[in-house]
């Protein structure tokens, strides 16, 4: 006999994968890809969710400890994240520098297609899981605690989680 759970699970995992997928074959400005995207399970989400904590007690923003709890109720979650470098463009100034070689004398200002193009990504991502009836919520929270955990690399300095579940009840709206 399989049970429910474990074929959940299972299905959670591949819906996860398609996730990755349709993130990384989002449109992106030039097509200059700068991403980075990961699958974290288990483990690996305890580790995030403890920093989560962490930070919400140093800050203060119980956002942080809010969703720390929330992302222990899944068993998959996506990561996504953006280094930040500019495209090289003759004319643009939408970061509010002239053009793309006064943009790099700032190395740590993005450029607006990298989050632009991690925004396109995540609603990609997350049309995914939508489509396969998974309930999601993209979290800032994650991506925080995934920055500073340093898990996508040090070159990634914009990051966001996706964390998936299947339940009775969505665990992610109604928060208080």
């Amino acid at each position: 006999m399989i049970r429910e759970q474990e074929l959940s699970n299972a299905t959670l995992k591949e819906v996860a994968k398609k996730m990755m997928l349709a993130a990384r074959t989002a449109p992106k400005g030039k097509g200059t890809d700068n991403m980075v995207i990961s699958l974290v399970e288990g483990d690996e989400i305890k580790a995030i969710s403890d920093r989560m904590i962490e930070i919400g007690n140093e800050s203060g923003a119980q956002a942080f400890i809010r969703d720390a709890g929330n992302i222990l109720n899944s068993p998959v979650m996506v990561l996504l994240g953006t280094e930040i470098k500019s495209l090289g463009l003759i004319k643009c100034g939408m970061c509010g520098f002239k053009n793309c070689t006064e943009k790099n004398k700032h190395p740590n200002i993005p450029c607006v297609f990298n989050t632009g193009d991690l925004g396109i990504a995540i609603g990609s991502a997350a049309s995914i899981a939508m489509d396969n009836r998974a309930d999601n919520r993209i979290m800032y929270t994650v991506g925080q605690a995934v920055l500073d955990m340093n898990l996508l690399g040090d070159k990634v300095k914009i990051a966001y989680g996706i964390p998936l579940t299947s339940t009775s009840k969505n665990p992610f709206f109604d928060r208080g």
